[in-house]
């Protein structure tokens, strides 16, 4: 059986790991107080093994909440308890028809570059008003290393209020270990389906895909819509469900493609 870890974050080590692997010293992040958690949870967003990180704290395994999100004013909107349809967030990428460029930092190991070609290939293969395409610099969404000390495998959040995609990915070579393309081009896509705006497939019972307990999220700010066509009931290869098994390519399925062009 494969051993799961988070599509984007890592439970505390990802596979493969050795034992006797260095630790570098923490950053200095803020700590997890109750007012945190229950700013989190206020949100929308589950708080099981959530982490601090330098300027906010990631949150249902991968994605990153600034420390300013969390004193946005709340609305209010229950999010209902449901299956595993695909869900987006209230800000969506506008614009269209419009391509988003992507870089990768030059800091990170040249099979980043393949996983990213295959992630975007992946994208504009389906055709959609959104398209990607790959740039030195100057990009809406760089790839960057995450810090050395990283506890999870890759980062990211979500669209900007102006209609940006969020602008960065973080990833932790020494997590994701010796993964194959496949594997990394799958979480680099998931990323980037968090920077244009969908949340994970699973994100009110993450247990689906990750094991573990339930968790009830909270009132949101953030949105967690359903996107008509998608289904009710769980759906097993979603490329937006919170883990992955080790070594396993997720390429878009037929929801997923439905997913993407009903928001582009």
């Amino acid at each position: 059986m494969l051993n799961k870890f988070y599509a984007a974050a890592a439970i505390l080590l990802a596979v493969g790991l050795s034992s006797c692997q260095k630790t570098d010293a923490p950053d200095q992040v803020d700590p997890i107080t109750n007012d945190v958690i229950n700013s989190v949870k206020a949100l929308g967003f589950s708080t099981q093994n959530m982490m601090a990180t330098e300027g906010g704290f990631i949150v249902e395994g991968d994605i990153f909440l600034p420390e300013g999100e969390l004193t946005r004013s709340h609305n209010g909107t229950i999010l209902r308890v449901g299956e595993s349809e695909q869900y987006r967030t209230t800000n969506l990428v506008t614009g269209l028809p419009r391509v988003i460029s992507i870089s990768v930092d030059s800091k990170l190991p040249s099979s980043y570059v393949a996983a990213t070609d295959e992630a975007i290939a992946r994208f504009n293969a389906q055709n959609l008003q959104l398209s990607f395409q790959r740039v030195s610099s100057g990009a809406s969404i760089a790839i960057k290393a995450a810090p050395k000390n990283a506890r999870y495998l890759a980062s990211a959040g979500f669209p900007t209020s102006n209609g940006n995609p969020y602008g960065q990915v973080l990833v932790a070579t020494r997590q994701i270990g010796n993964q194959p393309l496949a594997t990394v081009a799958s979480i680099l896509a998931h990323e980037i389906g968090h920077c244009i705006g969908f949340r994970h497939t699973d994100y009110m019972d993450r247990s689906y895909s990750c094991g573990g307990g339930t968790a009830n999220e909270g009132a949101s700010t953030v949105g967690a819509i359903h996107i008509p066509g998608t289904p009710t009931g769980p759906d097993p290869n979603s490329w937006m469900l919170a883990c992955i098994g080790s070594g396993q390519n997720r390429p878009f399925n037929n929801n997923d493609k439905t997913a993407l062009a009903y928001l582009y």
